[in-house]
C-alpha cells in the first residue's frame, strides 16, 4: 500500500492541526484503512445495504476533512470536531448525526484493535445525547385511508395491498420483505421463514401470518405461479421487487391518501409492534417476531401515547380483578 505524505487537517474551526508522527505504527491513508475495514465487515457477513451506508457515511467524513489524511494524524480532537461540524455548521439533527457517528466509531474501533492507531479514539467519539425518541406510528383510520386508495383490481395494486398487510402482520424490515421466497411460505401453518442471509441479524427466524394475510398470500401465489423465480414479491415483468420500489410505492400511496406522516416500511413496523401490544400481545413474543436480541429496542418500538395508556388501563386496571 502506498505511503502518504503528512498533510494538515481542516478542523471545524478551520484551523489546521498537526498531530505528531507516531513512529511505532505503519502509515496508511484513511481511505486505505476504511477499505480494509469494509473488507473485514464484508467477511463478517454484513448486508450489501449496510456496506453501502458505511460508504455513504465515510464520504460525509471526507467532505469534512477536505483531503486525505493518514492514521498518524488521527486524534480525538479531530473527530470530536467532526461532531461539532455536523451539528453546528451543517445543522444536522442529533439523530442524523448519530447515524454517521456510529459508523465512524466502528471504523476507529477497528483501527485501534488492529494497531493502526495507538489511542482508543472511539471511546471519546461518542454519539450525542438526544431527547427520548417518539417513533411515529399510524392510527387505524390512517391505515384504512392508505388501503382505500389502493386499486386491488390491478396486479400492482393487489401486490401493494399484500405488502401493507405483510408489513403490519409480520413486522418485517423492508429488506426482509423483498427477500421472502415462495418456498418459505407455509400457508397451512401460517408462517413465513426468513432465511439468515436476508435478515439484519444474520439469523433465520419464522414470522407468523394471520388468516387475513394468508388469504391474500394464497391468491397472490396463484397469480404469480407462472413466473419462474424463487422470490415472493415481483414486478409486473416477474423480476424480484427492490426495497427502493417498495419505499417509493408506499410514499406515493401516502401522498394519494393524504396521510401526513411518513409512509414507509419502518412506520408500518412501528405501528404493527404498537398494535400488537395494544391488542394484548406480550413483549417477549413481540421481541421474537421483530428479530431483536435486545429488549431495549422493543421498548422503543412500543412507545405509547397517553391515550394508548388510558385505553390499556381501562382494560387491565387492577381494580378489574376486584370488581369483576
Amino acid at each position: 500500500m502506498s505511503k502518504m505524505k503528512k498533510t494538515k487537517v481542516r478542523m471545524y474551526s478551520r484551523v489546521g492541526i498537526h498531530v505528531p508522527n507516531k513512529n511505532n505504527i505503519e502509515e496508511y491513508s484513511i481511505r486505505e484503512l476504511f477499505d480494509m475495514f469494509l473488507a473485514d465487515k464484508s467477511i463478517e457477513g454484513l448486508s450489501e445495504r449496510t456496506l453501502h451506508d458505511y460508504n455513504v457515511h465515510f464520504d460525509y467524513l471526507m467532505g469534512f476533512l477536505g483531503e486525505e489524511i493518514t492514521n498518524n494524524q488521527f486524534s480525538k480532537e479531530l473527530f470530536k470536531s467532526y461532531i461539532a461540524y455536523m451539528l453546528h455548521e451543517k445543522g444536522l439533527s442529533p439523530v442524523t448525526a448519530n447515524v454517521r457517528i456510529r459508523t465512524v466509531r466502528a471504523f476507529l474501533r477497528y483501527c485501534y484493535l488492529n494497531d493502526y492507531i495507538v489511542e482508543p479514539i472511539h471511546e471519546y467519539f461518542k454519539p450525542v445525547k438526544t431527547k427520548e425518541d417518539t417513533l411515529e406510528s399510524f392510527t387505524s383510520d390512517e391505515i384504512k385511508k392508505l388501503l382505500s386508495v389502493v386499486d386491488d383490481k390491478s396486479y400492482k395494486g393487489f401486490r401493494d395491498k399484500l405488502i401493507i398487510y405483510l408489513l403490519l402482520d409480520t413486522l418485517v424490515r423492508c429488506s426482509e420483505l423483498v427477500g421472502m421466497k415462495r418456498k418459505n411460505v407455509d400457508l397451512k401453518a401460517g408462517f413465513i421463514t426468513l432465511e439468515s442471509e436476508g435478515t439484519k441479524t444474520k439469523k433465520a427466524r419464522t414470522v407468523p401470518v394471520s388468516i387475513r394475510t394468508t388469504k391474500l398470500l394464497k391468491e397472490y401465489l396463484a397469480i404469480t405461479e407462472e413466473y419462474e423465480t424463487e422470490f415472493l414479491l415481483l414486478t409486473y415483468e416477474g423480476e424480484p421487487l427492490s426495497d427502493n420500489t417498495v419505499r417509493k410505492n408506499l410514499a406515493e400511496i401516502g401522498s394519494k391518501a393524504g396521510v401526513k406522516k411518513r409512509v414507509s416500511p419502518h412506520t408500518f413496523r412501528h405501528t404493527g409492534a404498537l398494535f400488537y401490544i395494544l391488542n394484548g400481545g406480550d413483549p417477549f413474543s413481540l421481541q421474537k417476531i421483530l428479530g431483536h436480541t435486545d429488549m431495549s429496542m422493543v421498548r422503543k418500538y412500543i412507545q405509547m401515547t397517553n391515550t394508548d395508556v388510558k385505553k390499556q388501563h381501562n382494560l387491565f386496571s387492577p381494580l378489574n380483578m376486584v370488581f369483576k
